[in-house]
């Protein structure tokens, strides 16, 4: 029988599992084994109990990964645990090699194979297994709110006997899953929303959500649903247009990143400047550097009466949700590695080949071989 183990999830601030009981219940009827620590669900409100109920082994962590065939993770696995790893077992969680390298490295010297989840690619058929999209829906639902509750100014316009609250008006730059969610949430609120990407398509989504366009004389289509690096040129016309939109904005929600590189900077200071005292900022690239130049990763700053809020790991903030749509994408991932209980991928499939990380001792992800200097 095929064991696949589920570690308790030790990064500062994670509250999310891999597994949820519901999806562990699947499996086991699967033919699968699966070997939960003990907590492990604690910080999405699983209990050890809902575990056992679902036919999972709770177990301590020396008992959890011998003889684990596939050990599914939402950060990447302590170094404590890599050494412990099966080798040829299957590691698979988000790994963001470009903020791990050290552990890319103990996974490839331990001789582990490793499937990336932020690598999935995004093709149609595996849409259930994107994950990047799916905890991205999280961030931005998450930033709306946040953005409210930093602002001085109510979101909905209001009728009072005071008089008439005009309802504030929200930016949101990047109009990725995060920036569609962002955009719909701060929509519900009562927002009169404004809407900013270098992708038209980007642009269309947001328009269908009721949003209001920014739209300048640049389109960027990348690779992947992505968009590309912007010129210079580019650069500056939009710097130039943006500076204008930002001036009347009280809250602005940026989402812009690329994989694997620093975030863009969108906002800078001239543009900060412009903004009126009682505005705020939700910058959700903070982990990648951030689209605006004040940001301080994980702390909320007040600058010239703007606040600016760096939020990291909001996805874990929502824990219930948040776990239980990663563990749908693990699960939906899983049909492509196990077939009548046995673990048998097919490692030329375009999903599975596409978020490969390392195989067989060898670093098989191009950017990734670079990055560690392989």
């Amino acid at each position: 029988m095929v064991s696949v183990a589920v570690p308790k999830e030790r990064a500062p601030g994670e509250r999310r599992v891999a597994l949820v009981p519901e999806v562990v219940a699947r499996l086991v009827k699967e033919g699968l084994e699966v070997r939960v620590e003990k907590g492990a669900g604690e910080g999405a409100y699983h209990p050890d109990q809902a575990y056992l109920d679902a036919g999972a082994k709770v177990v301590d962590q020396d008992e959890l990964l011998p003889g684990a065939m596939v050990l599914f993770t939402v950060q990447p696995p302590e170094l404590d645990l890599i050494q412990r790893l099966e080798r040829g077992a299957l590691v698979v969680g988000f790994m963001q090699a470009h903020k791990n390298p050290d552990r890319l490295k103990a996974l490839l010297h331990r001789g582990v194979d490793v499937l990336a989840m932020e690598l999935i690619p995004r093709i149609t058929r595996a849409q259930a297994m994107d994950a990047l999209s799916s905890q991205a829906t999280v961030a931005g639902y998450l930033a709306a709110l946040h953005a409210a509750r930093l602002s001085s100014r109510f979101f909905p316009m209001l009728t009072t006997a005071a008089g008439t609250i005009r309802p504030a008006k929200v930016m949101v730059m990047g109009v990725g899953v995060a920036g569609l969610m962002a955009i719909a949430t701060a929509k519900r609120l009562g927002a009169q929303v404004f809407a900013y990407d270098v992708r038209k398509a980007a642009v269309e989504q947001a328009l269908s959500l009721g949003a209001k366009p920014v739209e300048l004389p640049i389109s960027a289509e990348g690779e992947g649903g992505y968009a590309r690096e912007l010129t210079e040129e580019e650069k500056r016309i939009q710097h130039e247009a943006l500076r204008e939109h930002v001036s009347g904005m009280d809250a602005i929600i940026t989402t812009a990143q690329v994989p694997g590189r620093r975030a863009p900077i969108l906002l800078t200071e001239d543009m900060m400047d412009r903004l009126a005292p009682g505005s705020v900022v939700v910058d959700l690239a903070a982990e990648s550097g951030g689209n605006c130049v004040l940001t301080k990763p994980g702390e909320v700053v007040e600058v010239k009466g703007v606040r600016i809020y760096g939020p990291l790991n909001l996805p874990s903030e929502l824990s219930v949700h948040a776990s239980e749509m990663y563990a749908k994408n693990l699960y939906n991932l899983s049909r492509l590695l196990f077939k009548d209980g046995a673990f048998a991928p097919d490692w030329e499939d375009e999903i599975l080949k596409g978020a490969l990380l390392i195989k067989d001792g060898q670093v098989v992800h191009g950017p990734t071989k670079a990055l560690l200097g392989i």
